[in-house]
């Protein structure tokens, strides 16, 4: 059972990868360290999962989509914990 249509999630995987990209200037946090470092190379590590993965949006389509869902869930959790890792928490939560 899918929850989300890969033709959607293709088309998020796209958006969220430009969106982590221009995020730090746009919120405010670019500078020279981990906090700009880490969303932008993120966002491009999301792009490339897309042009490799086998939906509709994929150019190579080498990735499995069900490797695919297993890296967007460890990254979201990377992600989400990567101010602590990299001690960049202040930064991003004034």
């Amino acid at each position: 059972m899918r929850f989300v249509p890969t033709r959607i999630h293709g088309i998020l995987d796209y958006l969220l990868g430009v969106a982590l990209v221009i995020a730090p200037r746009l919120l405010g946090f670019a500078g020279d360290g981990a906090e700009t470092t880490v969303a932008v190379m993120f966002g491009l590590a999301v792009i490339a999962a897309g042009l490799f993965t086998d939906y509709e949006f994929g150019l190579i389509r080498a990735l499995p989509m069900p490797v695919h869902l297993a890296v967007d869930g460890s990254g979201g959790a990377f992600l989400a914990l990567s101010p602590w890792i990299f001690g960049f928490a202040a930064v991003v939560y004034e």
